[in-house]
C-alpha cells in the first residue's frame, strides 16, 4: 500500500530518479562531484519539488559553516609550523605502512571519544598530508583510515559525536532520562577495535594509491642549497637522524661546512652545531619543505636585508635569459639583491651539482634560480627580458614560528569551549577562525585559499537532496516498507532498522537520519513488546557510521580533496566497513541491552 501511494506521488518518483541518477553519475562518470550534486538539486528545483529556500538552505547549514571555519583554524596551526612539530613528535618515523596507519588512527580515534570529531579531522588532514610526504607515504592510504577511526572513536562516549547527543535528547523526551556518558561505550569500544583491524588489513587491497604518476623525486631540476643552523635552534646538539634531515624525499645532504672544515659523506650520527652550514641538493618541493624546518635558514645573510617581513615572502623560480646583465658574473659580484630586490637561495643547472657557495656561482643562461622575495617581485619581473620565466612556488611562504603558540592557544580554546558546551560548535569555529586572522597567524588571502570549497558545496547540495527525500515522503516510505518486510522477529527487525538508518545517513546528514528513524524505532519496539534500547543504540551507530559515500558524514567530505579520492573509493573501502559495523552492532546490541530484560 505504501509503495502504491508512493507511485502516485510524481514528486517522490522524480526525487527517487534524481537521487539514483546522481549516485550513478558520482560512481561511474568522471565529473566534478560537487557539480553533479548541485545538478541534482537544480533539477529538483526546476521541477518544483524544492523551493528556492529549500534548495539553498544547505548554504547556511551550521555543519557547512563549521567545517569552513575549521579549515581556516587548521591552516593557521599548519602555517605557524606548530602542527609539523607536534605531528613529528607524536607520530615519529613509521617502519611500514601498517605502522603509519596505526599511528595516525589510534591517537585521533581516542581523542575523538572526548571531543567533537570534526575538528580532530580538520586538524589531522594537513598534518598527515605533510607527514606522509616527508616519509614517502601515500596520503590516500592514510586519510580514509584515519577518518574512519575518528568516526568509530566518537562512538565510545556520549559526547563523541553530535549524533549521540541528539539521540540522547530524543530518549530523554520519551522516557524522562537521557543516556549516560558511557552507555554507548559497551558497543563503541568493540566497534573501534574491530574497525582498526579492518582498516589496516583492508587498506592493502581495497584502497588505491592516489599519488600522481610522477613523484617529486622525478623532478629533473636539482637545486644546490645552503642552510645554516641559526642561533638558538632546537636542532643544535641533535644528530642528523634525530633532526629528520636524513630521509628527506628528493633531497640529499651533501656536506656540512663547520667553521671552514668540510664534513663530506655526512653520517646519520653526526651532531649539529650552531653555525653549521648544510649543503643540500634536491628538487623544488623538498627545498620548500626544508624552508619550513624551525632552526634552519638560508645561509646567505642577504635574506635579512630585504624590506618585507620573512613571513610575508614567497619563493619564486626565475630562469636566467641571455639578456640578463648578470650573466658571466657571480651572484655576489652582480649584487643580485640590490638589483632585483630578491635573494638567490638555490640554483639549478641541467641536473648538475654545483660544488660552491651560492654567492660564488657564476650565472649562465638557462640557470633556474630559486629566489626569496616579496610578492611585488612577481609583478615587477614577470615581463622582464632578464628572465625567461618567473613563477611563484606554491605553499613556499616561510612559517610564522613566532605565532605558533597563539594558533595553538586559539585551537585549544575552541575545542574546550565546544566540549564544555559554552558555545555551539559553529560559533567556536567562526570565532577561532576570526581570531587567527586578526592575530596574523594567517593572512586573509591564505585563509580563503585554505577552504576546500568543493567539499563545502558537496555538503550544501546534499542537504537539498535530503530535504527532497523527506518532503516527498520518499524517506519514510523506504523506512516503513523495509521494516515492514522484516516481520515480527526482533533480530530481523533490528537489522532492517539499522539498514534503513545506514542508507539514510549515506544520503543525508547523520543527525537527520537519526531524527527520522528514531520515532520509527521506538514505535516498532512498542509494537513488538520489547525494550527500545537495542533499536536506539543501533540507529545511533548507523547514523554515525556512513563510510560508503562522501556525503555519509561531514568528515568524509573533508578528506575528499586532500586524499585525491574518487566516489568509488568510498564505496569499495567503506561499503564492507559499513557491513562489518552493522553485523557487530546487530549481534551485540541485544546481548548488551536485551529485548526482554
Amino acid at each position: 500500500m505504501v509503495l502504491e501511494g508512493l507511485t502516485q506521488n510524481w514528486q517522490a518518483v522524480l526525487t527517487a530518479a534524481v537521487v539514483t541518477a546522481t549516485l550513478a553519475a558520482l560512481l561511474f562518470v568522471q565529473r566534478a562531484p560537487d557539480m553533479v550534486m548541485i545538478g541534482g538539486v537544480v533539477l529538483l528545483l526546476a521541477a518544483g519539488v524544492l523551493t528556492p529556500e529549500e534548495a539553498l538552505k544547505g548554504m547556511s547549514n551550521e555543519g557547512m559553516i563549521t567545517v569552513a571555519g575549521l579549515f581556516v583554524v587548521a591552516a593557521s596551526v599548519e602555517r605557524t609550523g606548530a602542527l609539523a612539530a607536534l605531528v613529528d613528535r607524536a607520530l615519529g618515523r613509521p617502519s611500514s605502512l601498517a605502522s603509519a596507519q596505526l599511528r595516525t588512527m589510534i591517537g585521533p580515534g581516542v581523542l575523538s571519544a572526548f571531543t567533537n570529531n570534526t575538528p580532530v579531522v580538520a586538524l589531522m588532514v594537513p598534518a598527515i598530508r605533510d607527514w606522509a610526504k616527508k616519509h614517502r607515504l601515500s596520503v590516500s592510504k592514510l586519510l580514509m583510515p584515519m577518518n574512519a577511526a575518528v568516526v568509530l572513536g566518537g562512538l565510545c562516549t556520549l559526547i563523541g559525536t553530535s549524533t549521540n547527543v541528539v539521540v540522547s535528547g530524543l530518549v530523554a523526551a520519551k522516557r524522562g532520562t537521557p543516556l549516560e556518558m558511557f552507555d554507548i561505550t559497551w558497543i563503541g569500544v568493540p566497534l573501534f577495535a574491530a574497525g582498526l583491524v579492518y582498516l589496516v588489513v583492508a587498506s592493502r587491497f581495497l584502497l588505491k594509491d592516489r599519488r600522481p604518476p610522477m613523484s617529486t623525486s622525478d623532478d629533473p631540476r636539482q637545486y644546490s642549497l645552503e642552510m645554516v643552523v641559526e642561533q638558538g635552534s632546537p636542532l643544535a646538539g641533535r644528530t642528523i637522524e634525530e633532526a629528520g634531515l636524513r630521509h628527506l624525499d628528493g633531497l640529499f645532504l651533501m656536506e656540512i661546512d663547520r667553521g671552514g672544515h668540510v664534513i663530506a659523506a655526512v653520517a646519520p650520527t653526526e651532531r649539529l652545531e650552531i653555525g653549521d652550514r648544510l649543503v643540500f641538493v634536491g628538487v623544488i618541493d623538498s627545498v620548500v619543505e626544508l624552508q619550513k624546518i624551525r632552526g634552519l635558514r638560508p645561509a646567505t645573510d642577504q635574506v635579512f636585508k630585504l624590506d618585507d617581513p620573512r613571513s610575508e615572502r614567497v619563493l619564486v623560480e626565475a630562469v636566467v635569459s641571455p639578456s640578463c646583465p648578470l650573466v658571466g658574473r657571480t651572484i655576489r659580484e652582480g649584487r643580485f639583491r640590490s638589483t632585483y630586490g630578491a635573494v638567490v637561495i638555490a640554483v639549478a643547472r641541467d641536473g648538475e651539482r654545483l660544488h660552491m657557495k651560492i654567492g660564488d656561482i657564476v650565472l649562465q643562461p638557462g640557470d633556474t634560480l630559486l629566489v626569496e622575495a616579496g610578492t611585488a617581485f612577481l609583478d615587477r619581473q614577470r615581463s622582464n627580458r632578464h628572465f625567461y620565466l618567473v613563477s611563484e612556488v606554491t605553499g613556499s611562504t616561510p612559517p610564522r614560528h613566532d605565532k605558533a603558540w597563539i594558533a595553538c592557544t586559539v585551537l585549544a580554546a575552541m575545542v574546550l569551549a565546544a566540549a564544555l558546551d559554552l558555545v555551539p560548535m559553529v560559533a567556536a569555529a567562526l570565532v577561532a577562525a576570526g581570531a587567527v586572522v586578526c592575530l596574523r597567524c594567517i593572512s586573509s588571502t591564505e585563509a580563503r585559499r585554505s577552504i576546500e570549497w568543493e567539499s563545502l558545496l558537496l555538503i550544501a547540495a546534499s542537504f537539498g537532496l535530503a530535504r527532497a527525500m523527506e518532503k516527498t515522503g520518499l524517506a519514510s516510505a523506504m523506512a516503513t516498507s523495509t521494516i515492514g518486510a522484516a516481520g515480527d522477529n526482533p533480530h530481523v527487525v533490528l537489522a532492517a532498522l539499522y539498514l534503513v538508518a545506514m542508507l539514510f545517513t549515506e544520503l543525508m546528514s547523520n543527525n537527520a537520519a537519526a531524527v527520522l528513524t528514531f520515532p520509527i524505532a521506538w514505535q516498532t519496539a512498542a509494537d513488538l513488546g520489547v525494550s527500545p534500547m537495542p533499536f536506539v543504540m543501533a540507529i545511533t551507530v548507523a547514523a554515525s557510521c556512513g563510510f560508503a559515500t562522501p556525503m555519509g558524514y561531514q568528515t568524509n567530505l573533508m578528506i575528499y580533496g586532500p586524499g585525491g579520492y574518487k566516489f568509488r573509493d568510498y564505496v569499495r573501502f567503506g561499503g564492507p566497513l559499513n557491513l562489518l559495523v552493522m553485523a557487530i552492532t546487530v549481534a551485540l546490541a541485544p546481548l548488551i541491552w536485551p529485548f526482554r530484560p
